[in-house]
């Protein structure tokens, strides 16, 4: 069995490797000032004299890497054109480029293929090919790549952040620990009640998250081209979209919200969204307003029918894939295109109806049952017709820096939890024996307080302001935003167990609601999905009292990217694979205090038993694998009362409070509102700031925020253009 830890590293210094370090300074580079062709003098010669064609008996599959030079040859989207994965054209320039990076025999042909890509190839297509190839290549997949935030700035930030550091890139060299304040899209334009939710949906960590899950194993990579036999890759799929869902519906639960809207491609979308983005070249994201319709006639107005690719069919093609799916969950089979049945009701059945949603390589009949999801974020995101192939406005549904800040994601993606809920739903609960561990009993939780709050988050967006020849040699430009994100304390639990042996155990422990928004108890099989996955281990227990100790350090969730500076100057970092925020960890719960269950099960260990040479994806759960359950495990499958609850497993109430009001700081205050008037302060002692308006006295709000502020942040210097 081989592990895929997509994520230790840079520890190179310590470790001595000093060719490992030098070719991780070296990749970096490649990420310097994304949006512009570079004029870093080693890739400028190095483009300059490396020719692919010429080294082509240097990759493993030169048929591959002669499929890029056609299209090379024949014209790729141009320099500065805006790349969306989800057009076929640029799908297909990015794999072909990807697997000329991915079937270097080398690290120098890798580098050297990488360089020259750089300075030809349109700037999306190679960022994206050069992720996935860093992320997948032996000698490189244990190289931390910088935050896409950093790299990519205009996918995570607004217009009005983005412009202000290309003005103040104009105004001269700028100050030291100078900081924008980054505000929500609320912050200017709330057209819907969704948007409370804002500072969730468009937090760059969990952007970021979803970006390098997506990366790591890609919708369109065939596992068996490149040699890779992914260990139930439809179940990991289906298991990162639930929990996601599940951890957005804690948290609109602490903002007195309900369910995760629904929602009719029949009639009028509720929800509208405005991005309050730009494209580097300038264009806007196309918006959608509330109430939008997708009728073929109504959505396709003005517009062509016939020339101008798939597109225009998207409501057809969404409505034909649903129903198709749905029959085939209801049939117990899907049709092969030979038109032969194969069942899904097997043990790998799960799987195949994965792999048909995701619309994978490995995908039955994808002519068929066809890229669902494709076509539904095209529709849902109220995209233009593009003008041509190489003249492409994605929505913000068609990018995945920026998919979940759009509130269409969510209710997209809980359709299709639902269509695997149908599926699951045909199958019979977990006995009671499966689901007791013989002479196990666990005897209690208990848990530190819970406590979430505010504080401030900085981002270096260097890469959106553009540069001369020289800047672009050196790397000492800097200008941040400051952005207010969820965090929370410390906490552990110690979980009582009694063993009547010395056995050893897989714990997991879940957060889920207790109540709705109404404040109404909800039944477990109604709240099954709602419980989200925050542990998971391997412990030997011995004979007689155990007392299993975790802190909040210890879990899934990954600490915040190391900023791209810090990684260049050799900061050492050892990450985590690609796991949710733990920033995020827990839900923000309420000023006043918000009861949630905590749940564990001990389960016996029961090993993987994988086929030769199988992979276990990690990245996007967190966590390796450690037995042979399956994910969700014991909330994945209809629930028996009667036998669910059992001695190995306990509920406990929680308590999350939140510092501070209910208000989500950061949508209606802004930095340019507050200034310091003292900027020096004491060691351990937080600086005053006083209003720079003078129009009424300091308000309530003003004092929880000055109170429940980070002790360990800095005021920052404050101007207007």
């Amino acid at each position: 069995m081989r592990v895929l830890f997509v994520c230790t590293l840079c520890i190179y210094a310590v470790l001595g490797d000093d060719i490992k370090l030098s070719q991780q300074r070296d990749v970096l580079d490649l990420f310097k000032y994304m949006h512009q062709r570079t004029s870093l003098k080693k890739h400028v010669d190095i483009a300059n004299t490396f020719s692919i064609k010429a080294n082509i008996d240097k990759y493993t599959h030169p048929e591959l890497v002669d499929e890029f030079l056609k299209l090379y040859e024949y014209g790729l989207l141009p320099m500065d054109e805006i790349y969306g994965l989800f057009y076929e054209e640029h799908l297909e320039e990015a794999a072909a480029l990807f697997k000329v990076f991915y079937f270097a025999k080398d690290f120098d042909t890798f580098y050297k293929s990488a360089c020259w890509a750089r300075f030809n190839v349109n700037q999306g297509v190679f960022l994206y090919a050069l992720s996935i190839a860093l992320q997948n290549r032996a000698d490189t997949f244990d190289m931390v790549l910088p935050p896409i935030y950093e790299v990519n700035p205009y996918y995570f930030f607004n217009t009005e952040v983005i412009q202000k550091a290309q003005r103040y890139k104009q105004v001269g060299r700028p100050l030291p620990e100078f900081h924008f304040q980054a505000n929500y899209s609320g912050w200017y334009m709330n057209v819907h009640p969704e948007q409370a939710m804002s500072y969730f949906t468009e937090d760059v960590g969990i952007a970021a998250y979803y970006y390098f899950y997506n990366l790591y194993r890609p919708c369109w990579m065939n596992i068996e081209e490149l040699g890779v036999n992914t260990y139930k890759r439809g179940e990991q799929y289906y298991y990162f979209y639930q929990q996601l869902i599940a951890r957005y519906y804690l948290e609109r639960l602490s903002n007195h919200l309900g369910e995760i809207g629904s929602y009719d491609y029949e009639d009028a979308f509720e929800t509208g969204y405005f991005p309050s983005m730009t494209y580097p070249n300038g264009v806007q994201f196309p918006q959608r307003p509330n109430w939008a319709k997708f009728f073929m006639n109504y959505y396709n107005h003005g517009q062509s029918f016939s020339t101008k690719g798939p597109y225009p069919y998207a409501y057809n093609r969404v409505m034909d894939y649903e129903r198709r799916i749905r029959d085939a969950i209801d049939l117990g089979f899907v049709i092969t295109e030979d038109g032969k049945q194969v069942g899904i009701y097997t043990p790998d059945g799960f799987n195949t109806l994965a792999d048909i949603l995701e619309a994978n390589p490995q995908a039955i009949n994808s002519q068929y049952y066809g890229h669902l999801l494709v076509y539904a974020r095209h529709l849902i995101g109220y995209t233009f017709q593009a003008l041509g192939p190489y003249k492409t406005v994605p929505s913000a549904l068609e990018n995945f820096e920026t998919s979940m800040r759009d509130p269409g994601f969510w209710q997209l993606y809980k359709r299709l939890i639902i269509h695997f809920q149908k599926y699951k739903r045909n199958l019979e609960p977990y006995a009671r024996g499966y689901l007791q561990f013989a002479g196990v009993k666990v005897e209690g939780i208990s848990v530190d307080p819970l406590v979430t709050f505010f504080d401030n988050f900085d981002v270096d967006i260097s890469n959106a302001v553009y540069v001369n020849d020289d800047e672009f040699q050196g790397n000492d430009f800097d200008i941040h935003v400051r952005q207010f994100r969820l965090n929370h304390k410390p906490f552990s639990y110690r979980i009582n167990v009694s063993s009547a042996e010395n056995v050893e155990g897989v714990l997991r422990v879940f957060i889920g609601p207790k109540w709705d928004e109404y404040g109404r108890f909800i039944e477990l099989e109604e709240n099954r999905l709602n419980f989200v996955e925050i542990d998971r281990f391997r412990y030997k227990l011995a004979s007689g009292a155990n007392v299993v100790v975790r802190n909040s350090e210890d879990l899934l969730f990954n600490d915040d990217r190391v900023s791209f500076r810090k990684m260049y100057e050799k900061v050492q970092v050892a990450e985590k694979p690609h796991a949710f925020p733990k920033r995020f960890l827990l839900p923000k719960g309420r000023a006043s205090g918000q009861t949630f269950y905590m749940y564990v099960i001990v389960s016996p260990y029961k090993p993987l038993v994988l086929e030769k040479d199988a992979v276990v994806p990690i990245v996007g759960l967190g966590v390796e694998r450690h037995d042979d359950f399956d994910l969700g495990f014991p909330f994945d499958r209809p629930i028996d009362k009667t036998a669910f609850y059992v001695e190995n497993s306990y509920f406990q109430n929680v308590m999350i409070n939140h510092e501070g009001d209910d208000t989500i700081y950061g949508l209606t205050r802004s930095y340019d509102q507050l200034a310091a008037a003292d900027s020096k302060k004491k060691k351990g002692e937080v600086a005053k700031v006083q209003l720079s308006y003078v129009q009424s006295p300091a308000s309530k709000f003003d004092e929880l925020y000055l109170k429940f502020r980070s002790s360990s942040m800095y005021v920052p210097q404050s101007v207007r253009f």
